[in-house]
């Protein structure tokens, strides 16, 4: 292979429309815009969605803002734990001691601050050092 012989395919690379070149190349005088008007004028253009002065669709259309499909998941520190009555932590005694909103659907418990007694937890998910913070007080996790 040589690159002096190197080209394009054949048919691939179009010559570009050569306007205002007479009547004869079919592109002549008005250069294939027509008569008159806004697009037969230099330097005409509409922004996207003009629709010639009437409301464009994307105005007429009421707006709907943007809510996350994914619930929120609230955090309890574990320092909180202790308010929590019983020894078995689920969404339900969470939300009965107040520390997390009634209408939550699942929560986590992160490490921020010491757990003073065993727990049991079932439903509720837990961060890498909240787990091994509740085993070394003695606590247990259930998966469900």
């Amino acid at each position: 292979m040589r690159l002096h012989t190197l080209a394009p395919a054949a048919g691939s690379r179009r010559a570009r429309k050569r306007v205002g070149r007479g009547t004869g190349s079919g592109t002549g005088k008005t250069c294939g815009r027509g008569h008159k008007g806004q697009k037969s004028r230099a330097g005409s253009s509409r922004r996207v969605g003009f629709e010639g002065g009437q409301m464009p669709l994307q105005r007429r259309l009421p707006k709907s803002g943007f809510a996350s499909r994914r619930p929120p998941c609230p955090e309890v520190r574990s320092g909180a734990l202790g308010r929590v009555a019983g020894d078995e932590i689920s969404l339900q005694s969470l939300k009965a001691a107040g520390l997390i909103p009634k209408g939550a659907a699942r929560a986590r418990i992160i490490l921020q601050g010491d757990i003073a007694r065993a727990f049991a937890v079932s439903g509720v998910a837990l961060t890498r050092g909240a787990r091994a913070a509740l085993e070394r007080a003695g606590g247990s996790v259930r998966e469900d």
